[in-house]
């Protein structure tokens, strides 16, 4: 459980880089009523400098400490300082501003400075730019407190090109124009912790809208006009809807005084929760005629998770960020809720249960699963605690919470907290105390192994019968590794029989539980365990459950077996050969969508990674006939495009690569298969990623791609997709300089074709260098860099070579960094599984 760390009294930080947990903890002691009124003269050019200045207000707690304001960026970014109205000389040290105590005062201090922006987290472009701040990197900008507790208000002036759009979290005031620049003032913003502090400025397209009485503005460089035509309605409509829904649910009105949010190409996140002006990716938003029906349920999910966070997170901001993940719980916890009643059409029980188990299990299955709490010393760290645990575990831990105490005790547990900590700093044991005196259930105990450890429950079971009948069903469980763990959940069990399903509530509250309602029933046909996907583990696989996958009428029990089924087969206790057989001869019989998203993710998987490259080419042959067969029978528009793209993926066999030229070269689609501009690209990377014998395909794209962002990454990729080696050893050494990773999304994209399986021959040989690069990648880049860069770049390998790379790396560097160690190991974990299945022992 965390804890309120903050209340040891804390004298004299030593002055060392980042923002050390001891050094916060001393600042939320001597600084409050924190206001910031920064200015940033951002012109055209993306090569220039910013100038800035700011105006830091604020009551100081007398101290003998000098003020540390942290500042990542050289000295000479900053030109001068004063403090209430006194220049003083400059004392700057280890990314620190300092400032002496003699010239501060107790109470109502001010102090100015005047300084170039940092360009580490502007992410400028040549016609925008934008910031992207979580979680300490306010201070790579401008000179601040960059600590989540230490929240203040901003008054925002921009000066930009007169043709230009602005944004920031604040309405505008007023603006001015002079020659060719402008000035935005905007108003004060409320209390926001400096992460949240954001600004976009550039060549946007503003969409103004009222919905429900609510003003909002939307900012865009979308030019395809089938997507904007088709997009822009549902994009209003989500976010006005997710508002209703939480001001209903935590009977609290919009806690901020306006609501806008903008579309970025390639934002290196799905979105970013700014107060009052979100930040999305954009082909997040703007989906296209050829859209599957998982496609909108994914952006429904984005919008609705960014819009919670208003509340989660933005009003209510946790202390430290090792509670970092409360607030990715409570908006994909929320999410969920608000996509089951915006998305009628949709089954809110499978969506649950396909985005968050198989992106779960595939962290906490590795040697480098990290818990849902972690311990955190300094904010520069803060970037590493991200990832599927916080994302995907906790909210199962959310659900089965809800499960434990009931839906409506925990909403109004949510509705105390939330009116208890608004515009202020909570932590997870204040909430936890606050639900604790809702239930009868021990929850710190029940907290312990959710929160505070890693790893899943092994579940088995043993059935005895007489007969017939049913005399004794025991179900036990202990940690995957072996310790004697329990996981205090409830979960289903479904007795399948000819005529009926009887679904039986497992309380695997201790190490073994007997299952007495089973007893004297009839031995059934075959037994599925997790059937209503809410439990929490790997489960056992019934092996006369498998011929008769299909007759599971319950998609959500259908879902559960799938994910079952791979995970065993991850263990060894289901062959692969096996799986592809079974999965393929589902592809025509999956009624669901989401699951069919599911069965083809996990054929991709098993025909790249779980097969070893002799063997390919019959499996292959085999499974595009199946694909698109499936998908030539299909009606459903989104689940023919699925199997399409899985029938792409696999092409191995010259017939289907000469399919897939002749539809990209003619632009004509599969009957009934809707592909867009950005499908083609697809297609014509998937081409030139097996090089396909025809000149110029990447070239020739190129020339068809209207929308100059896209046209910008496309020419990015094409090095690394270049059927030349000595380009592509060109591209990878390129990736060395900073400069050449700005665009974080185009990179872990082209690292993914480099990388591919048909290139892991020629590219084996990046591995050492991309390992050498990852602290730096870490240092430099956002937060979900360091993971994307590892999981592009072994995602492909399956061999004892690259194992063993991975293992002699990390035994060389015995002290290094814990959790990017951790983020090593989860990336491998395919790695390391195939080899053992593969090449350890005959592949079955």
């Amino acid at each position: 459980m965390a804890c309120n760390r903050h209340s040891t009294i804390v004298h004299s930080p030593i002055v060392k880089t980042g923002v050390s947990q001891t050094l916060a903890q001393a600042r939320k002691q001597s600084v409050s009523q924190l206001a910031y009124a920064l200015k940033f003269d951002i012109p055209a050019q993306k090569n220039q400098p910013i100038p800035a200045s700011e105006t830091i207000t604020f009551d100081w707690r007398k101290n003998s400490a000098p003020l540390q304001l942290d500042f990542k960026e050289e000295r000479t970014h900053i030109q001068n300082v004063s403090v209430n109205g006194v220049m003083v000389p400059i004392a700057f040290e280890s990314e620190h501003l300092l400032i002496s105590t003699a010239f501060l005062k107790p109470g109502t201090n001010t102090i100015s400075i005047q300084f170039t922006a940092g360009n580490l987290s502007l992410n400028r472009n040549e016609e925008y730019l934008y910031t992207l701040l979580v979680p300490d990197r306010a201070r790579t900008v401008f000179p601040c407190f960059d600590q989540p507790d230490l929240k203040a208000t901003f008054q925002v002036s921009l000066t930009v090109p007169a043709h230009w759009q602005a944004m920031t979290n604040a309405l505008v005031a007023d603006s001015t124009v002079a020659a060719d620049r402008k000035t935005i003032n905007f108003r004060t913003s409320e209390l926001i912790p400096t992460y949240l502090f954001s600004f976009v400025a550039g060549k946007f397209t503003p969409v103004m809208r009222t919905l429900s009485g609510r003003p909002m503005t939307f900012l865009h460089r979308e030019t395809d006009t089938t997507k904007i035509r088709l997009s822009m309605d549902p994009i209003f409509n989500l976010h006005a809807d997710a508002l209703r829904f939480l001001e209903d649910y935590t009977q609290v009105s919009y806690p901020f005084q306006k609501f806008d949010f903008a579309a970025i190409p390639d934002f290196q996140y799905g979105g970013m929760e700014h107060v009052g002006a979100i930040d999305y990716r954009a082909s997040s938003l703007f989906l296209d005629n050829g859209a599957t029906r998982d496609q909108k349920l994914s952006r429904a999910t984005l919008i609705s998770h960014e819009t919670a966070h208003m509340w989660f997170g933005d009003m209510v901001t946790m202390r430290w960020f090792e509670d970092v993940w409360l607030k990715e719980v409570f908006a994909n916890f929320m999410a969920d809720k608000i996509t089951e009643v915006s998305s009628p059409d949709a089954n809110y029980d499978l969506q649950f249960v396909v985005d968050h188990f198989p992106a779960a299990y595939a962290v906490d299955r590795t040697e480098g699963a990290n818990p849902i709490g972690q311990p955190l010393a300094n904010l520069k760290e803060a970037g590493t605690l991200y990832g599927g645990i916080i994302y995907h575990k906790a909210p199962i831990m959310m659900r089965q919470l809800e499960r434990l105490m009931g839906k409506t005790a925990l909403r109004d547990g949510l509705r105390e907290y939330l009116k208890k900590y608004a515009f202020s700093n909570a932590t997870w044991a204040d909430l936890i105390a606050i639900l604790d005196a809702r239930t009868p259930t021990d929850l710190a105990a029940w907290n312990h192994i959710w929160i505070n450890e890693t790893g899943r429950p092994k579940i088995t079971y043993q059935l005895d019968r007489q007969g017939d009948k049913i005399t004794r069903f025991a179900i036990s469980q202990t940690g995957e590794d072996g310790t004697k763990r329990v996981w205090p959940q409830g979960f289903e069990v479904a007795l399948v029989y000819p005529d009926r399903v009887d679904e039986l509530t497992v309380n695997m509250n201790q190490g073994q539980v007997e299952l007495g309602e089973a007893v004297g029933k009839s031995v059934p046909d075959f037994i599925v365990f997790n059937s209503s996907g809410q439990g929490y583990g790997i489960f056992p696989v019934d092996a006369a459950m498998i011929p008769k996958l299909a007759t599971l009428k319950n998609s959500v029990t259908r879902a559960a077996a799938y994910i079952n089924l791979y995970e065993n087969m991850l263990t060894g206790q289901v062959s692969p050969v096996m799986l592809g057989a079974t999965y393929q001869n589902l592809l025509s019989k999956e009624s669901e969508e989401l699951n069919l998203r599911l069965l083809t993710n996990q054929l991709s998987d098993l025909v790249w990674n779980f097969t070893r490259p002799e063997n390919r080419p019959a499996l292959a042959a085999s499974m595009e006939q199946a694909s698109w067969q499936a998908m030539e029978q299909e009606a459903a528009t989104g689940k023919k495009k699925l199997l399409f793209r899985l029938y792409q993926n696999i092409a191995i066999s010259r017939e289907a690569q000469d399919r897939l030229y002749a539809i990209w070269n003619e632009q004509k689609a599969p009957t009934g298969v809707t592909l867009t501009e950005d499908d083609y690209t697809s297609l014509a990377l998937a081409l030139a990623v097996r090089d396909y014998p025809a000149e110029g395909i990447l070239a020739k794209q190129l020339i068809r791609i209207k929308n100059p962002d896209r046209k910008k990454r496309l020419e990015f990729m094409m090095p690394a997709l270049s059927s030349n080696v000595t380009e592509r050893d060109a591209f990878f050494a390129s990736l060395a300089s900073e400069s050449n990773r700005e665009h974080e999304a185009w990179v872990t994209a082209a690292l993914g074709y480099l990388h591919h399986p048909l290139r892991t021959q020629t590219s084996a040989k990046y591995l050492p260098k991309s390992l050498d690069l990852l602290e730096e990648i870490q240092r430099t880049g956002d937060i979900f860099f360091p993971e994307s860069w590892l999981r592009s770049t072994f995602s492909g390998y399956q061999t004892a070579e690259t194992t063993q790379l991975v293992r002699q790396f990390l035994a060389d560097r015995p002290t290094y960094n814990a959790r990017l160690r951790a983020k090593l190991l989860q990336a491998a974990d395919g790695t390391f599984r195939a080899s053992r299945l593969l090449y350890d022992q005959k592949q079955r």
